[in-house]
């Protein structure tokens, strides 16, 4: 199953990515990791590029790799799980120019116990800092999960570890057009739960990577900051049926997640 070719008109696949990648170069934006344009103070047409890498670190890679080849740096936030703590990954990427940030999850983990929370933050910034410099830390959000990460930094100052900033709270998105590709669908906020940016400039609809493309290409977004997970990307038949049916089961139950809170 895994030699059948994908059909072009597929999306979410490594290909596809690589037009999101021609479509950026030949625009007239400025791509962007989130360290610099925290640091660099741009204002004006440029597009942030992040990935949270929740699972498959070998397709973040793959990602990584088309991005250098068309002279982009780009934003990799990596859990400290088992499965995605790879140092031989990460540092590949790191070695591509890319920033390498921190997926944190420690609310989650010690179940809502800031005090135990912010000391497994401190012990997991600093393995992840054996293989790579960390300046910016994004929050894993897990749906089913009943905190939310960032919340940690109502008490506590991330700046006191030798962070510059946290995806979520230090980039302006009301003067940022915000996409995520969370339950496959670049701007719905259908399917995310805790991958809401509270102020997007951006009120259209985009369905399709093709639309995205399209916007890109218009340059009628004065900024825009793209969210990618790169496990949902490849061009592996087999492996894009099981993202393609496993995602549709999440989104199914993240509804009934949200019904329930209504």
């Amino acid at each position: 199953m895994g030699a059948y070719i994908i059909p072009m008109k597929c999306d979410f696949t490594l290909s596809k990515y690589r037009d999101v990648c021609q479509a950026i170069v030949s625009s007239g934006y400025v791509a962007l990791n989130v360290h610099d344009y925290l640091t660099q103070g741009y204002a004006n047409n440029c597009i942030i590029l992040r990935h949270d890498v929740d699972r498959k670190p070998d397709r973040a890679q793959k990602m990584a790799h088309i991005e250098h080849d068309h002279g982009i740096t780009s934003t990799y936030y990596f859990r400290t799980v088992k499965e995605v703590f790879q140092p031989g990954i990460i540092r590949d990427i790191s070695d591509l120019g890319h920033e390498i940030g921190f997926h944190y999850e420690v609310l989650d983990k010690a179940k809502g116990d800031e005090n135990k929370a912010i000391l497994l933050f401190k012990s997991e910034l600093e393995e992840l800092r054996k293989i790579a410099k960390i300046t910016t830390i994004c929050m894993h959000g897990n749906p089913l999960s009943s905190w939310i990460n960032r919340d940690i930094w109502n008490k506590y100052d991330f700046n006191d570890f030798g962070i510059i900033g946290e995806a979520y709270l230090s980039i302006d998105y009301s003067n940022v057009s915000y996409f995520s590709d969370t339950g496959r669908a670049w701007n719905s906020s259908k399917h995310s739960i805790k991958d809401i940016v509270e102020d997007n400039p951006y009120k259209g609809t985009i369905r399709s990577t093709d639309e995205l493309i399209d916007l890109i290409q218009s340059q009628t977004q004065q900024n825009i900051c793209i969210l990618t997970h790169p496990n949902r990307w490849t061009d592996n038949f087999g492996a894009w049926m099981f993202e393609l049916i496993w995602q549709n089961i999440k989104n199914k139950g993240k509804s009934m997640i949200k019904y329930r809170k209504t």
